[in-house]
């Protein structure tokens, strides 16, 4: 199984027969190289989407388009992308499992915002939601954007993720200790990754009080588009 960083929250995973583009914000992205783009998402299969905010959907249609691969994510968005501009979409809600390429895909809560662009400001575009995904012996919990929640507590009780993405720029999500205050509270991972840092000046810019706060546990900064075997 491999993890590559896009940048931001963006995140390319190979797992089961599955390459899955984890909210694909590419184009504008201060920290990705647009020149890799084709690296990037080179035999992806589908698109796995937390929310609609342009920093995370961002380039979301134009890859499932160009690829011909489906978008999993929120009923209320990915019907409306389907319907609107005829890709094709897996939409489920929390509590659902889906199979995307032999990994099982639970979508599951997360306490933020979602919202799309428009001409005359914010258009709703459904719940904000995080993922446990399940495959090749591990259970892989991304956050999407989200504040420390109660509801951590019963999801590392039923779903047990060893592996922890977790957003932890501050700012808009989390940050470093409140992460690694979720994760000693609610959760056993053997291994972390932060994401949602290190794009702008606003957000951190480093892991360190993360690495700081969880003793015991292998917290990885990634770097983008450099694959990480878990």
């Amino acid at each position: 199984m491999k993890l590559t960083w896009l940048g931001h929250s963006g995140f390319r995973l190979e797992i089961e027969d599955a390459v899955i583009l984890i909210d694909p914000w590419l184009s504008g992205n201060p920290v990705f190289p647009e020149d890799r783009r084709d690296e990037a998402i080179r035999g992806a299969t589908h698109i796995l989407l937390t929310h609609g905010h342009g920093d995370h959907s961002g380039d979301t249609l134009a890859i499932a388009k160009e690829l011909k691969i489906p978008a999993a994510g929120i009923y209320d968005l990915i019907n409306f992308w389907q319907n609107r501009h005829g890709i094709e979409g897996i939409g489920f809600n929390k509590g659902g499992t889906v199979d995307l390429g032999g990994a099982q895909v639970t979508m599951v809560n997360a306490s933020h915002s979602s919202s799309l662009d428009g001409p005359e400001g914010p258009v709703y575009a459904g719940h904000e939601s995080g993922y446990m995904i399940a495959g090749e012996g591990h259970v892989i919990y991304v956050s999407g954007d989200t504040d420390i929640m109660a509801d951590m507590g019963w999801m590392g009780e039923y779903h047990q993720p060893d592996i922890g993405i977790l957003c932890a720029g501050g700012h808009f999500t989390m940050d470093m200790k409140r992460a690694a205050f979720a994760a000693r509270k609610y959760f056993d991972f053997r291994t972390v990754i932060p994401c949602h840092y290190k794009t702008f000046p606003l957000l951190e810019q480093s892991a360190e009080a993360l690495r700081d706060g969880l003793p015991g546990v292998e917290v990885i900064e990634p770097e983008v588009l450099k694959p990480i075997t878990l």
